[in-house]
Parts: structure tokens; sequence; C-alpha cells
């Protein structure tokens, strides 16, 4: 490599990692991290299980749920709650018979739209959320890719405080599955923004930049159980929670692009500006003569559109494999992850602490996802925490039962592990491909991945077969994914890619000795 060539992220570098303009930016991502994590599960609490009885006029003279019934009642098609009660001599079907319901809350979800015995339709509000989400990130990779990280950003997030605040005064259950798609769909601003965070930094000082928005992601967690404590109104709820992103519509004000999006479309001028705006923002002088030795490798046709640049990341071979492999990865975290937060409300015990404390877990797998990426690289970390948390699900069904609380640990300690998974999959994922495919093949994998999410509602279904049959998929899947992690290439000393021939080059012998030139030169 040429001594008078710059590479960018050495212009990253000067320009610092935590100077004025990027706390800025960190204040800014880290209200869509904390309000997205709300909205992917916010579906626990808004549509809450309750009970219901048919109201037999006879008897139930003031609409109270609990007046008493004076016999029990043959339930042979509604037995998903506790045997009911009804008036003497009533022994038909209730759900052919009753024309009117009492719920314990009458102004819950349930209620309102009157889904007594329809119990698939609760159900089928997480579902549509997570096939929303799917479409909507193969919408926002090519968004994102195309018109950049910021406008791809700016447009989601706005959509999404929009389409959440508008099913709060939703009608009908059918409007407000209507509306909950086109949340997932179109109003989801993590992916965007997550590129745009990874790429504002020099690469090294990136998995600490995420760290401190991944907390910032589990805060959300943490703390949407308590809102919907206090505000437990479903439609209230909502309102609390999606009203505060409104205020991403004035990033457009506020957010820069992303530096390595304007090189990668052939923009220097915009992007030597922005480096400049930034170097002065942060007080760090920007010498002219650097940035005139930058050098930014991008594809040699400017002119190629987006799909056929996408299909060139297909059609290699290398990049193939790599995709194969990320798809089983994003598949096995979307479904463990989902999996243990949608079974945390069905545990004994208030369920809103339950929540608090399983996503209280995340941190300490946050911190640690920090420290062993800075010491361990990606590859090592990855493959230990599949491996380990795989057999501690595995292992956990054949406990004997006199230890449900040896369980319990296995359990929590493999959220945490899932947990880290998950935060090197999402950086791991973004480092093997190039830089104007980036974040389509990113979403194209996490899209593919919500299928995982599609099947973590069912899963508690399994247990009416075998009690532990859900952990042990979960286990055995999570030991798949460490055993393909060895076929993939290290990444954590290498540049970010910008074309398909420096992502292919990634754990080869020449980019191999390409690192030890960078190293001895500096």
């Amino acid at each position: 490599m040429s001594e008078d060539k710059v590479q960018l992220d050495d212009v990253l570098g000067t320009l610092g990692a935590f100077g004025r303009h990027q706390v800025i930016t960190l204040c800014l991502l880290s209200l869509v991290y904390a309000t997205n994590s709300m909205y992917n599960v916010n579906y626990v609490f808004a549509i809450e299980d309750v009970n219901y009885r048919c109201k037999v006029p006879q008897c139930d003279i003031d609409d109270n749920f609990s007046t008493p019934w004076l016999s029990e009642l043959d339930i042979k098609q509604c037995y998903h709650h506790p045997p009911l009660q009804g008036c003497t001599g009533l022994n038909t079907s209730i759900k052919e018979t009753c024309t009117e319901w009492l719920y314990d809350v009458p102004n819950s979800f349930i209620a309102e739209f009157g889904l007594a015995c329809e119990d698939w339709k609760p159900p089928l509000v997480g579902t549509v959320h997570s096939f929303g989400a799917m479409v909507g990130l193969l919408l926002q990779g090519q968004i994102s890719d195309r018109f950049g990280r910021k406008t791809a950003a700016v447009f989601a997030g706005t959509m999404g405080a929009v389409f959440g605040i508008t099913k709060s005064f939703s009608t009908s259950f059918w409007l407000y599955i209507v509306l909950e798609g086109l949340e997932a769909a179109i109003g989801d601003a993590l992916s965007p923004m997550f590129m745009l965070s990874i790429e504002i930094v020099e690469k090294k000082q990136a998995v600490l930049f995420q760290m401190i928005l991944l907390n910032c992601y589990t805060g959300g967690l943490i703390l949407m159980p308590f809102i919907a404590w206090a505000v437990p109104y479903w439609r209230h709820f909502l309102r609390v929670i999606y009203a505060p992103t409104l205020i991403i519509l004035t990033y457009s004000f506020f957010l820069d692009e992303s530096i390595r999006w304007l090189f990668s479309k052939g923009q220097k001028d915009k992007a030597i500006i922005l480096i400049e705006k930034i170097a002065k923002r942060n007080n760090r002088r920007m010498d002219k003569v650097l940035l005139n030795k930058l050098e930014y490798t991008h594809e040699s046709d400017q002119t190629q559109s987006d799909r056929k640049l996408l299909m060139k990341t297909f059609n290699s071979r290398i990049m193939m494999q790599r995709f194969l492999v990320c798809m089983v990865w994003w598949l096995t975290i979307t479904l463990i992850n989902y999996g243990m937060m949608i079974s945390s409300v069905l545990i004994e015990g208030n369920k809103y602490i339950n929540f608090a404390l399983l996503m209280l877990m995340d941190i300490p797998a946050n911190v640690f996802y920090w420290l062993a990426l800075s010491k361990y690289k990606r590859k090592i970390p990855l493959i230990a925490s599949f491996i380990i948390g795989g057999l501690f699900c595995v292992s956990q069904p054949f406990l004997p039962k006199g230890y449900a609380w040896l369980g319990l640990l296995l359990l929590m300690a493999f959220e945490t592990l899932a947990t880290f998974s998950y935060n090197i999959v999402y950086m791991y994922t973004s480092e093997l491909f190039p830089t104007y495919t980036r974040n389509s093949m990113h979403a194209i994998c996490s899209s593919i991945g919500r299928l995982g999410s599609l099947l973590a509602p069912q899963t508690p279904l399994l247990m009416t077969y075998w009690t532990g049959l859900p952990a042990f998929i979960f286990g055995a899947s999570s030991l798949l994914s460490g055993a393909l992690t060895l076929l993939m290439p290290e990444t954590a000393n290498t540049q970010l890619p910008d074309t398909v021939q420096e992502a292919e080059a990634i754990g080869s012998s020449k980019e191999r000795a390409q690192d030890e030139e960078l190293k001895g030169l500096t």
C-alpha cells in the first residue's frame, strides 16, 4: 500500500470518537434505540390476557364480573379460562348460546374488541408485527443504501410514531392489525440508525459506541413494563410510548449523513465538507494535505443500479456462503430472544417485574459484549456464547424436578448469553459485506431472521407435548449456529469493506498480508 494514501478510518480516527459531534449524534440515536425496543414487543402488555365469562341476564344484573352464578356450565368450546358458573339448567355450549360477555378488565383490548372465545386473535398481533418487520427490513435496507442512512432513519422514525399513535385510536380489531403491520413495515428506524452508528466512527471504536446504544435499547425494555404498570389502559399506554418519537422528524436538521455512504455514492465533495464540519465542531484541526491523500475504493462503474450491485454481491460464492450462515444466525437469535421475552410474562408473579428483571440481564450482556470483543475479536466470543448457551438450554429440561431453582438459573444465564450472541451477530453481519450493499444485506439477513420471531409466540404450545421441548429447541439451534460460525472469517482487525473484492479478501492470506503492511506503516 502506498504511503501517500490515507484510509477513511485514519481520517475518522483524527476526528475523534467522543467529540462534541459524536456525543450529539449518540444522544439522537439513543432515543431511537430506547423507543424501538418498546415498539417491537409492546403487544405483550397492550394486548394483555384477561378473564371473561358469559353474561346471563337472569343472574348478572349489575354487570359485575364477580357476581356469583348458581351452578357450573359445561363449556367445551371455550376452555381457555377456569370453569365458569351460570344459571341452573343451562348446559349447552357456551360459545353458541352466549350473546354477551363479562370481562374482569372491561376497558382492556380483549374486552373493547369483544375477543372472548377467539383466543387465536390476540397472538395474531405479534405475528403480524413480526411479518411486517420482516418485509420492512427489506424496504429499509434498499432505502438506506440508495437514499442514505439519514433519509431512511428520519422517514421510518416519523412514520413509526404516526402509525403507533394512530393505532391507539383503532375502532376495530382488524383496523388495529392493519396499522400494526404498517407500523412494523414502514416505521422501523433501527436498521438505518445502526448503520449510521457504526459508520460515523473508526472501526476500533464502533464496538464501544454500539455498547452504549445497546444499553439504551435495554433501558427501553426495562422502562416499558413500568410505563404499562403506571398507565394500564392500553390506548393511553400506546400514546405515551409512541408520542416521543415524533421528534425524529426534526432530525432532518440535526443529524448528519454517513461519511462512508457519501463516499460510496461518489459524493466526495459533500463528504469532505462534512469531515471539515465535524472537525470544527470537535475542535480538531484537519490537515488539508491529509484529506487530499484520502483514498476511498468504490465500484469503477458508478452508474450501476442498486439492484445490479446487490446481485453482484449475491453472485459471489463467498458472499453467498456467508449469507447462508448469517441467515441461520439470525433465525436462531430472534427465535430465542423473542421466545424468552414472551415467556417471561407467563411466569408466576408480577408480570411487570418479571419482564423488567429478565431484560435487566441484558445490561451485563452488553458490557460483556464490549469487553469480550475488545480483547477476543468477533469469532471466538460468538462461538463460545452459542455453544455454552446451547449446552445450558439443552440440559435444562433434564434436571431433576427438585432443582427448579437451578433450571431457572440456567435459563437466566442462557438469556444473558443469548443477548450477547445477538449483539455480536448484529455487528458481525455488518462487517462481512461491502458498503454499497451493507444495509441491504444486513436487512435481508435480519428480515429472514424474523421468521424466528414469527415462530416464537407458538413455542409455549410445544409444552403440551413435552415441557422441556421449547428449551431443547432453543439450545439445539444455538449449538448449530455455533458450529456454523467456524466457517466464518475473523473481521475484527480489518477495514470495513467497500467492494465485493475487499469483502471476499477478509480472512484470506492476501488480506492478512495487507494488515501486516498497514501495521508496519503505522
